[in-house]
């Protein structure tokens, strides 16, 4: 009978996915890359703080949206990853553009409205700018952390298709309200830059050549090849090792993802940038089902109508 199943299997019509446009591609690319920052949000936010092992020990292989962890949050809640995402969104097209001020101001109400989580470099230069109305924090290298870093998504849905200049000019406007460092400068850059290459539709390999490698020529410190980054903390080096590594050593956006919240530590924010690239690399479709219905209703309209509003901008 294997030969009977093999003819009809031959034989069988073929279903042909219809091609798709350039444009639908890239819209599904964008709602991909701010589903995925909210997925990843709320999948790593039950581990945050946790060690690959306390993990191992507590869940297994954690791979399901879940809520709790020390936040104690409902299934599908997200933390301030996507939450200042969505503010600094807002302040973009509310502008139409990236705006230092704009960004400082709406960083401000969010905190004012008491967010379920908040850095406390976040909180200390948000405080600094009630005081002086300066949108630039103090430059310290101390402030190297993830905060800016984990946020920059409106940015570079944003500045799609915009010269360089004005893309690195953009990403520190938002990212110097409270992280005026050079090293989360130079993350935040290279994650915008890889996140536009990948919407095009550019090959993991070469974004990897390109960007991650640029960065480590140009800064040693953020090297990812010389030993699995477990248990990441909220520093930008720990961060950015964590994610490349497991950005680029998986094939689907899922197990991408799983990679890198069972490492542990800063879950939440490993989780929503590698969510932020796999969705901008696999696209939307390639979002596990479940994982899509589990993320917070509100939350999901908002990101893809503000990922569709942010393309429409560019565009403009």
């Amino acid at each position: 009978m294997f030969w009977v199943r093999e003819l009809i299997a031959r034989n069988a019509p073929v279903r042909m996915r219809p091609t798709r446009s350039p444009a639908e591609l890239l819209s599904n690319r964008v709602t991909g890359a701010y589903l995925g920052l909210a997925i990843g949000d709320a999948l790593g936010a039950t581990v945050e703080f946790l060690t690959p092992n306390e993990i191992r020990h507590q869940i297994g292989v954690h791979r399901e949206i879940t809520g709790g962890g020390w936040l104690r949050l409902k299934a599908g809640q997200v933390t301030d990853d996507t939450t200042m995402s969505l503010a600094l969104g807002k302040s973009i097209l509310t502008q139409g553009h990236v705006d230092a001020k704009a960004a400082a101001e709406a960083f401000d109400a969010w905190m004012r409205a008491k967010p379920v989580d908040i850095g406390n470099t976040v909180r200390r230069n948000l405080i600094q700018f009630r005081k002086t109305g300066n949108p630039e924090a103090p430059a310290s290298e101390h402030d190297a952390g993830n905060g800016a870093a984990m946020r920059l998504l409106p940015v570079a849905l944003a500045c799609y298709g915009q010269p360089p200049e004005t893309t690195i000019f953009s990403s520190r406007a938002q990212a110097h309200v409270t992280h005026n460092s050079t090293l989360s400068d130079a993350a935040c850059e290279t994650l915008i830059m890889m996140v536009q290459d990948l919407l095009s539709g550019r090959e993991a390999i070469d974004v990897e050549r390109e960007r991650a490698t640029k960065l480590v020529q140009e800064h040693p410190v953020f090297a990812y090849d010389k030993k699995r980054c477990d248990n990441p903390s909220g520093y930008i080096v720990d961060t950015m090792q964590a994610v490349l590594q497991s950005f680029f050593a998986t094939e689907t956006f899922e197990d991408c993802l799983t990679d890198v919240v069972n490492r542990g530590g800063d879950a939440d924010t490993t989780g929503a940038i590698v969510g932020m690239l796999a969705g901008a690399r696999y696209g939307q479709e390639a979002i596990p089902s479940r994982w899509l219905k589990a993320l917070d209703e509100g939350i999901s309209k908002k990101c893809t109508d503000q990922a569709l509003a942010l393309l429409t901008l560019a565009r403009h």
